[in-house]
C-alpha cells in the first residue's frame, strides 16, 4: 500500500494503540477473582490466551513492516534543497535548534552589565561583566539560523507530505 511518511506515521500510532488495548485487555481478563464459596465460572471473564498471543503477534508484524519501510525511508529519501536524507535532516533540525537557542540568548544581552556577587556586598569593587563579541553580528546570524531552520522544517513537512513509500502490509 502506498502512503506518505505522515500517514505512515499514524499508523503506526494506530497499531500502537491497538497493541496496548489488547494487552491491557488480556492482562484484565487472564487472570480473576472469586470469593469463597463463590462459582468461580459465574465471574470468569472470557479469555483466550492463544487468539491474545495471536493477536498480537500479527499487530506487532505490522508495527515492524511500517517502522522498517519508514527507516529505509528515511535513509533513501533525499530532501530537495538541503542536499540530505530525512534522517540527516532528522539531526540535522535539533542542531539547528540548539544553536538558535544559544544566539538568541547571546543577543539578548547587553554589552556591559553591572554583576551583582554575593561575594562582594561589603566591599566597594564594582564588577562589571562585559559582552565579548560583536552581539549585532550574534544577531545577524541568529536571524540566518532561525531563516534557515524554518526553511529545513518546511521542506521536510512537504517530503512527509507529499511524497509516498510503499508498505507491505
Amino acid at each position: 500500500m502506498k502512503m506518505t511518511s505522515a500517514q505512515a506515521a499514524k499508523l503506526l500510532r494506530q497499531l500502537n494503540e491497538e497493541l496496548r488495548a489488547v494487552q491491557i485487555r488480556e492482562e484484565n481478563s487472564r487472570s480473576f477473582l472469586a470469593s469463597v464459596g463463590e462459582d468461580p465460572e459465574s465471574v470468569r471473564p472470557e479469555y483466550d490466551y492463544a487468539a491474545s498471543q495471536q493477536s498480537q503477534t500479527e499487530i506487532e508484524a505490522k508495527i515492524r513492516k511500517v517502522k522498517h519501510a519508514l527507516n529505509v525511508f528515511n535513509s533513501t529519501q533525499e530532501i530537495p534543497g538541503f542536499d540530505m536524507t530525512i534522517d540527516e535532516m532528522l539531526i540535522y533540525l535539533p542542531q539547528l535548534s540548539r544553536r538558535c537557542a544559544v544566539l538568541s540568548g547571546m543577543r539578548d544581552v547587553l554589552p556591559k552589565v553591572r554583576e551583582n556577587s554575593a561575594y562582594s556586598r561589603g566591599s566597594s569593587i564594582i564588577d562589571y561583566r562585559y559582552a565579548n563579541y560583536d552581539i549585532e553580528q550574534v544577531g545577524r546570524d541568529y536571524n540566518t539560523f532561525a531563516d534557515e531552520l524554518s526553511r529545513a522544517q518546511t521542506a521536510l513537512d512537504l517530503v512527509n507530505n507529499t511524497v509516498e513509500l510503499e508498505i507491505e502490509l
